[in-house]
């Protein structure tokens, strides 16, 4: 049943993705609501009395749903005509994995009432610090494309789409302020995760590979917003930062949990 909801909301996306731009009231209204329908089911696979299920797949559906709202929020103050080029067709994949890769059901009652929290926050973060490396990328195409010479570029949709793009010092001023965001989040996410690993394994963290990439992400967006406060890091500095931080993360939970759950087909541990 799920499954014809993620399809028909996959397909809003594509259809609002390939939209030229001036059909901007019917790509907000097509974005929203594939998004409802991508919210509505996910939820209802997601969470049932009692258990609640966990994977790459759900995870990197559930982020990529946040990162769309985002996304349609900020439209709505700046044109970021780039930025739905870039976020729709990947929601649009990340939707229907679910489908494909079911993931496991975790029992609750045996779990800390953090459990849920944690989950719910992690999420969170993964979605602020995604739409952060979406946005990173735009940027190092909008700068690209300032050093281009004029006509060399071409004048497709993709260069349509940059030159709509708000100025590169205020784009720099969006992605500071959505890590700045992401990083308040991956802190309560690791945090919760400290206490949960407490109550779970009698210990405050639980050194695998899960942890030892969050907290790396956590270091590496940590000295970035550092390195912006005391050095005035910009441009490409913060552009590199950005992206490694985000694929650390990346390779945290939903790499490894592909690797156990696709590649070993492992259950959740």
């Amino acid at each position: 049943m799920y499954t014809y909801f993620f399809v028909l909301a996959a397909l809003l996306y594509v259809a609002c993705a390939v939209l030229p731009s001036r059909y901007r009231t019917a790509i907000s209204a097509g974005t929203a609501a594939g998004w409802l329908l991508h919210g509505g089911a996910l939820w209802a696979d997601m969470i049932a009395p009692g258990t609640l299920r966990i994977g790459f797949a759900v995870m990197l559906s559930a982020t990529l749903w946040i990162s769309v709202a985002a996304y349609w929020l900020e439209n709505r103050n700046f044109s970021l005509d780039g930025l739905r080029i870039l976020i729709l067709p990947s929601a649009a994949v990340a939707v229907v994995l679910p489908a494909l890769f079911p993931g496991n059901v975790v029992p609750l009652e045996d779990k800390t009432a953090l459990f849920p929290w944690h989950v719910a926050i992690a999420i969170l973060a993964y979605s602020s610090l995604t739409i952060a490396a979406f946005h990173a990328v735009l940027m190092a195409l909008q700068e690209s494309r300032l050093h281009t010479p004029p006509g060399a570029a071409g004048d497709g949709w993709l260069a349509h789409a940059l030159d709509r793009l708000p100025a590169l010092l205020t784009m720099e001023k969006m992605l500071f302020r959505m890590i700045g965001f992401g990083f308040c989040l991956l802190t309560l996410t690791v945090l919760s995760g400290i206490v949960f690993s407490e109550e779970l394994f009698g210990k405050p963290l639980k050194w695998d590979h899960k942890t030892i990439f969050t907290l790396l992400s956590w270091l590496l967006f940590g000295a970035l917003l550092a390195g912006r406060a005391w050095r005035g890091w910009r441009g490409k500095t913060a552009l590199r930062f950005t992206l490694t931080g985000f694929a650390t993360l990346l390779l945290a939970y939903v790499g490894s949990r592909f690797v156990l759950e696709v590649v070993l087909h492992r259950g959740l541990t």
